[in-house]
């Protein structure tokens, strides 16, 4: 069974751990926050995340983690701006503005590139045969 998971740029860059195509992993995940991932990555491809890495806790329910082989990864950029009508502007993704860009590691710090912020990476993770 394949597994997509969301890993948020601040989750890596926090305490993250570097991993690459091949490496074995063992994630703790949660539901995704869908709207928010459709402004990044657009509807299509927003579906198709199976879950959120979440390594900080703080969730009254423990979900089972996803383990297995990662098989790809993509580093996810999105341009930011001010979002009318929101108290005080707030900035958020403009949404389509999204790219993705693949990988065969995931380092701990990824730049931004072409005006768009770095936002987390897309990873596929295929378990283990039974």
């Amino acid at each position: 069974m394949n597994t997509r998971v969301w890993m948020d740029s601040w989750q890596m860059e926090c305490c993250g751990e570097p991993f690459a195509v091949g490496s074995e992993v063992s994630w703790t995940v949660v539901d995704p926050d869908r709207e928010w991932l459709t402004k990044v990555l657009g509807a299509r491809t927003a579906a198709t995340v199976d879950g959120v890495e979440e390594h900080h806790g703080g969730r009254p329910e423990q979900p089972a983690p996803v383990r297995g082989t990662v098989t790809g990864i993509h580093a996810v950029h999105c341009r930011f701006a001010a979002l009318p009508g929101e108290p005080g502007h707030p900035r958020g993704p403009v949404p389509g503005s999204g790219t993705l860009t693949a990988l065969s590691s995931a380092p701990r710090w990824t730049s931004g590139h072409d005006g768009l912020d770095f936002v987390g990476f897309l990873v596929d993770v295929a378990a283990p045969p039974r």
